[in-house]
């Protein structure tokens, strides 16, 4: 795709001017890495706080007193006794249990509901909600209305207490109105890098001013997409496209702790969303396959797409995510193995260029995450 024809955030002209590298990602023209370079972005959020852009990601506001119910009916989540006030991890399921897309769902109040879906799957998902619930609810995308940015790390707080003295008092899900210079924004205390921080909602036009406040604070640095994906990775969290697809259910995706409680079998409101049957038949009987953790045991950084085989030299799996975590001090993977060969510890090997490099089924997250509970 030629740079002309790739769509750009309001905060491109700023990425520009702070010398950032940028690359195509998900349709748009996006900073990867800013001067500082992908090794100290990652540390510095780590230890102090990044500003990322996220603006390409797809906002949707759901409205009318069955907006929650409606939802529930395309996730396995539990949106209806979601609290005022509260965000939530989801996922938009097919027929077969796979996985459409990830998202956080949020309360609003007043018969309200406040959707952040991926990039490259927004036009997609906006069309799945109409064609499912349409007729039940008001479904209005923001896509060119609102701007995301991330401010993640332990001085988050610290920085955005400066504008909002209010974010102090949120925990890790809790989603509020804010005004910050003066714009109307939706804040929300999450992230997804492992650390404290927060997510915040801001009108377009109001985009460029935040940024440039937030930046000005000596504790925050403009980090890019390269430094996003090595915190992601090391928090054991999952890339839509990547670390799960159409094709992958939840629970091959370890992502059982997800599926709400009264959503699950056993459940008060057991079941009605896509593929319910397939993954409760395999909650019930196991899988064949199942995403893992993964640490090579030498330096070697093991990619996506690369095989995993057992001592005998057989495929028993493929990684999904790979690269090199600054915070872990090593390369470090994720990927699909045949069930077997999922205990923790169990020795297996990636073909990297012909060759044989040894890894170790790890437990994840690789580093610990530091989310605010209160």
């Amino acid at each position: 795709m030629s740079t002309e024809t790739l769509l750009k955030t309001p905060l491109h002209a700023l990425h520009l001017e702070l010398g950032a590298r940028m690359v195509p990602f998900a349709g748009y023209d996006m900073p990867v890495q800013y001067p500082l370079g992908v090794m100290k972005e990652h540390q510095h959020t780590r230890e102090q706080a990044g500003l990322f852009d996220v603006s390409h990601m797809g906002q949707i506001r759901l409205t009318g007193a069955n907006a929650a119910k409606a939802l529930e009916t395309l996730v396995p989540v539990d949106i209806i006794d979601l609290p005022v006030g509260m965000q939530r991890y989801a996922m938009f399921t097919n027929d077969k249990g796979g996985i459409l897309d990830d998202l956080m769902v949020a309360n609003l109040g007043n018969d309200e509901l406040f959707l952040v879906v991926n990039a490259a799957c927004k036009d997609q998902d906006l069309a799945h909600l109409r064609q499912h619930l349409g007729d039940q609810c008001q479904i209005e995308p923001l896509f060119e209305e609102r701007a995301l940015l991330a401010l993640q790390g332990p001085a988050a707080v610290t920085v955005l207490s400066r504008l909002a003295p209010d974010v102090a008092s949120m925990t890790f899900m809790q989603f509020t109105r804010i005004t910050l210079l003066g714009a109307p924004c939706f804040v929300s205390r999450s992230g997804y890098t492992g650390e404290d921080g927060f997510e915040i909602s801001v009108p377009a036009a109001h985009a460029e001013a935040l940024a440039r406040a937030l930046l000005a604070e000596p504790e925050v640095a403009a980090i890019g997409l390269g430094a996003r994906d090595s915190l992601r990775l090391e928090a054991g969290l999952c890339l839509y496209g990547h670390d799960m697809n159409a094709d992958t259910t939840p629970i091959e995706a370890s992502l059982l702790w997800a599926i709400s409680k009264p959503r699950r079998a056993d459940g008060a409101r057991a079941g009605g969303f896509p593929g319910a049957e397939t993954v409760f038949a395999q909650q019930q009987n196991g899988v064949s396959r199942k995403r893992v953790g993964l640490l090579p045991q030498e330096r070697t950084p093991v990619r996506e797409g690369a095989e995993i085989v057992n001592d005998a030299g057989e495929i028993i799996g493929h990684v999904c995510s790979g690269g090199f975590g600054p915070t872990l001090g090593g390369p470090l993977a994720m990927g699909y193995l045949d069930t077997a060969h999922t205990a923790l510890e169990s020795q297996v090997w990636a073909i990297v260029r012909g060759k044989k490099v040894p890894m170790l089924v790890s437990k994840l997250p690789f580093v610990p995450q530091r989310y605010y509970r209160g």
